[in-house]
């Protein structure tokens, strides 16, 4: 007689579906156990809520983030974010992405005004208006 090994589908949720367990699991509504179980009906979720919430920017080492949300589990479970609190958050992963298309608006303007320059030296034509002069 011979055995079979059953495997287990692997669980492939949306980036919504993910930022909906883990607003769940923030404002206090469960533990990630007992959220993992609603959604998936596992008993066990192996630290993916953690993972997905490293991955989308809701924790931070500390430095720059959204947030410094404790990664004790038992602390988060027993502690129910308010409305502020949770506004306070989505507030600062906003300032982060706005903080993030900065970088990348500068990043631009420098390179474009690199482009511009090595133009300027190659082609000998001045392409940059002068704002001193008068009409």
């Amino acid at each position: 007689m011979k055995t079979r090994i059953i495997q287990k589908q692997p669980r492939y949720f949306t980036d919504d579906e993910r930022h909906q367990m883990i607003n769940e699991f923030l404002s206090g509504r469960g533990s990630k156990q007992s959220i993992w179980r609603k959604y998936t009906g596992e008993p066990n979720e192996h630290g993916i809520i953690l993972k997905w919430m490293r991955k989308l920017g809701y924790t931070t080492s500390g430095k720059v983030g959204i947030t410094t949300i404790a990664v004790n589990n038992s602390i988060m479970s027993k502690k129910a974010l308010t409305e502020q609190e949770f506004e306070k958050l989505q507030l600062e992963k906003r300032i982060v992405e706005l903080e993030k298309q900065l970088k990348e608006a500068e990043l631009k303007a420098i390179a474009f005004s690199t482009m511009v320059d090595i133009a300027e030296k190659e082609f000998k034509i001045p392409i940059r208006k002068k704002y001193n002069t008068k009409p």
